[in-house]
């Protein structure tokens, strides 16, 4: 299977009340969505994320399943969840992909595009910022 109908969309927040920004402390969160598009049911196994800062700082995250689950999507179902991370730097970028496997045993990877990590001073309001 070349491409599976899979869509990834994700909300990151500023969390100023977990931040120190005087330490080089700046908490995020994102709500990630994903929904199963295809006409199979598939499974999300693993997950593996690349986050930089803009000071340079860069981490990989890899790992099975999302927040302790590996959720199955039948066709047409969407999983929601929320996770977070620290940055060293006010702003900073995060990418990476889903390993899925479907009821049939099909493996493929769904990609997340690059989204942007960016401080406000206005309380935590998302960013909808998906670099291309």
């Amino acid at each position: 299977m070349s491409s599976f109908p899979m869509t990834v969309q994700v909300e990151p927040r500023f969390l100023p009340d977990q931040s120190s920004p005087e330490d080089g402390v700046f908490t995020f969160a994102y709500a990630v969505t994903i929904t199963n598009n295809g006409d199979r049911a598939a499974q999300v196994i693993a997950r593996h994320w690349f986050i930089q800062d803009a000071a340079g700082h860069t981490q990989e995250v890899a790992g099975l399943g999302v927040i302790g689950q590996q959720p199955l999507l039948a066709p047409g179902e969407t999983f929601h969840y929320t996770s977070g991370c620290r940055l060293q730097a006010s702003t900073g970028t995060m990418r990476g992909s889903f390993f899925i496997v479907t009821e049939r045993a099909e493996r493929f990877d769904v990609p997340i595009p690059m989204f942007v990590l960016e401080a406000d001073a206005g309380g935590g309001i998302p960013s909808s910022r998906v670099l291309h």
